[in-house]
């Protein structure tokens, strides 16, 4: 270890204390004025968070995570947009959107827009819009998608149809 490091190899930089300043050079003001910038340029810098798209987006909705080591068992989850399971869930579930993380499983039945699935889903299923299996992911029961995507590695068994508007529409099946 050189000297001036710690053991983190980072270098240590002595600190130089602060020299009182006299009562009269406190109360003055800045030599340097404010510089505020005005006009279209400074509309362009502000921040994005007085963008209201922007706390629209940052506020998507209501959002529940079970986390890791957890197991909720035996609840209706509903007026959810997004369900996050890390752990362990047994539920029924009405709601926008549901993602399992690789960890986690869902054993259930659950009436979505959109499933994203990492870990593992067992039980019925309609995901209206959109079904993704991830290469981590296991799907089995009685699914319906409105679309699906499985990527490699991941798995989709069971009873397996495609929401429509035709005679095919398995909706009310």
């Amino acid at each position: 270890m050189k000297y001036g490091e710690n053991i983190f190899g980072r270098r240590e930089v002595p600190r130089v204390p602060e020299r009182p300043q006299s009562p009269s050079a406190a109360n003055a003001p800045s030599a340097t004025p404010a510089i505020v910038p005005t006009g279209p340029r400074a509309a362009a810098n502000a921040p994005a968070a007085s963008d209201p798209s922007a706390k629209a987006e940052e506020h998507s909705g209501s959002k529940l995570i079970v986390g890791p080591n957890i197991k909720l068992k035996g609840v209706e989850i509903d007026d959810c947009d997004t369900l996050v399971v890390e752990g362990r869930v047994e539920a029924t579930m009405n709601s926008r959107a549901i993602q399992i993380a690789e960890h986690g499983a869902f054993s259930g039945k659950v009436d979505i827009d959109v499933a994203e699935i990492r870990g593992t889903f067992t039980g019925e299923m309609t995901a209206r819009k959109r079904l993704v299996i991830h290469g981590t992911g296991r799907v089995s029961g009685k699914i319906r998608y409105g679309k699906v995507l499985v990527q490699e590695g991941g798995e989709l068994t069971g009873e397996i149809g495609v929401l429509g508007d035709g005679p095919q529409d398995l909706r009310s099946a």
